[in-house]
């Protein structure tokens, strides 16, 4: 494949970036101040909340339908790749709209659609092929379109709408629910990257007692994209054969493909606690391989799974303890046996453990352990049976409108890593640029260390509304 590069030196990324986000945005108007309306959005989006006794609030048998106005945002994204064969890699323009209102008794309603178009898909034709360049071009998703039902102490969620199961920093343990778009792997916030699941929702509570039982008849699983892009998550290579890969298979849509769960949590003595049980289709795809000659064919599948999980969370004076664990029962997973599919059922364990240091002038500090852990692994298996890393997290404010952060992930396993570094500025309430980089190295067979040939710096400007 014949491949264009356009000739830029890194440390002309940065004022290229910036340079391009003014013409894009030349004159944006101040509007009421939302600050970041969906931007560090609570972990989960819990319909109703009980008072002190543990009932829902009682909103009366008379309540009159209403309607909230138009919020959302528009946002540009722009960024270059600048390892391997430089290129624009995104230059995205992003749209999210919607309402939400009443029905009266209590019914409430929300509906958020977004509208995405990304030229760098025009202005690279030569560089990526045309399967990339027609996935990643333009995209229509519904967001959240649900109605909340109170029942009593239940509340009832009906419709497309996020699930969030998990809290720790930069990566996803306990969130097995949550559907995601990887193909920029987890770089985007993660509000932006989660893909949400069209499910029947029942949540009760009492008193400090959180209970949910979830249907999803129809399943949302993670977008890897094509091959080609840049973050597909490419397999370890073979030596002596060629890597062919087939599209995604999707899982179909039938009730027989429903995913469910139950999930409860409890405040105790200052301890956040939380279980779950989870029978789905896995939302990520295994990658089974049959040998044809001198090529390796890889076609991504999703495997019915069982997972029991647990959280916890606990405050000790100004520290944050974090926990997550969450057993996995007949994943498969890669091996370098020639025969049949290349995989064989797993059994494994998955935790993180993570410590938040608040500092001075709001500026805090996060650590996190994390491993994955194989019970029955046999020799073939590509993964060690201890597969585990940690991540260090930065953040400092520089007066009201600056803030920096700094992420860095490491395995310690494979000795590969990912950093990301990026400043934010809050220019006005309503209007917020971003600028980073995405940045990866080591051992190119590992979970970072394949998007070596990735590294990229970027630039973001959102006008919410």
């Amino acid at each position: 494949m014949s491949r264009v590069m356009l000739p830029m030196k890194r440390n002309a990324v940065i004022p290229s970036l910036v340079v391009a986000l003014l013409v894009a945005f030349p004159a944006v108007h101040a509007a009421d101040p939302l600050d970041d309306l969906f931007l560090d959005a609570p972990a989960s989006d819990t319909p109703g909340k009980p008072d002190a006794g543990g009932s829902l609030p009682d909103l009366g048998e008379a309540s009159a339908p209403a309607t909230s106005g138009w919020k959302g945002f528009t946002q540009f994204e722009l960024a270059r790749t600048v390892a391997g064969e430089s290129h624009w890699s995104k230059a995205r323009w992003r749209n999210e709209l919607g309402r939400s209102g009443s029905f009266g008794q209590g019914i409430k309603w929300k509906a958020f659609g977004r509208v995405d178009y990304d030229f760098a898909y025009g202005w690279e034709d030569d560089f990526y092929n045309a399967n990339v360049r027609d996935d990643k071009r333009s995209e229509f998703q519904w967001r959240e379109v649900f109605v909340d039902v109170p029942l009593g102490n239940m509340e009832l969620r009906l419709g497309r709408q996020h699930i969030v199961w998990g809290e720790m920093v930069g990566l996803f343990f306990a969130d097995v629910v949550s559907a995601k778009d990887t193909r920029e792997f987890f770089n985007p916030e993660f509000d932006q990257l989660r893909i949400p699941q069209w499910a029947a929702r029942a949540e009760y509570f009492m008193g400090n007692v959180h209970a949910e039982v979830v249907w999803i008849p129809y399943v949302s699983v993670d977008n890897i994209g094509r091959f080609g892009g840049d973050y597909y998550p490419v397999q370890p290579e073979i030596s002596g054969l060629t890597a062919v890969y087939n599209d995604q298979v999707r899982p179909d849509r039938k009730l027989s493909n429903s995913n469910y769960g139950l999930r409860v949590s409890a405040l105790m003595k200052g301890w956040d606690l939380s279980a779950f049980y989870y029978r789905s289709l896995d939302v990520n795809p295994t990658f089974a391989r049959q040998i044809v000659g001198p090529t390796a064919v890889y076609t991504p599948e999703h495997d019915w799974i069982h997972q029991y999980g647990s959280t916890l969370s606990k405050d000790f004076g100004r520290v944050l303890l974090r926990a997550e664990g969450v057993l996995t029962l007949d994943r498969r997973a890669p091996t370098s046996l020639p025969g049949a599919d290349g995989l064989v059922k797993q059994n494994m364990v998955d935790y993180a453990v993570g410590l938040d240091f608040p500092l001075e002038n709001e500026a805090r500090f996060n650590v996190q352990y994390f491993e994955r852990y194989h019970n029955d692994r046999p020799p073939e298996l590509l993964a060690s049976r201890r597969e585990n890393g940690m991540s260090l997290l930065y953040h400092h404010k520089f007066g009201e409108r600056v803030e920096g952060e700094v992420l860095w992930v490491q395995s310690l396993v494979r000795n590969d890593y990912m950093f990301r570094p990026k400043v934010i500025w809050r220019v006005q309430s309503n209007l917020r640029a971003m600028f980073g980089a995405d940045l990866f190295g080591g051992n190119s067979n590992g979970f970072f260390g394949r998007y070596g040939e990735s590294d990229r710096y970027y630039g973001e400007m959102r006008y919410s509304f």
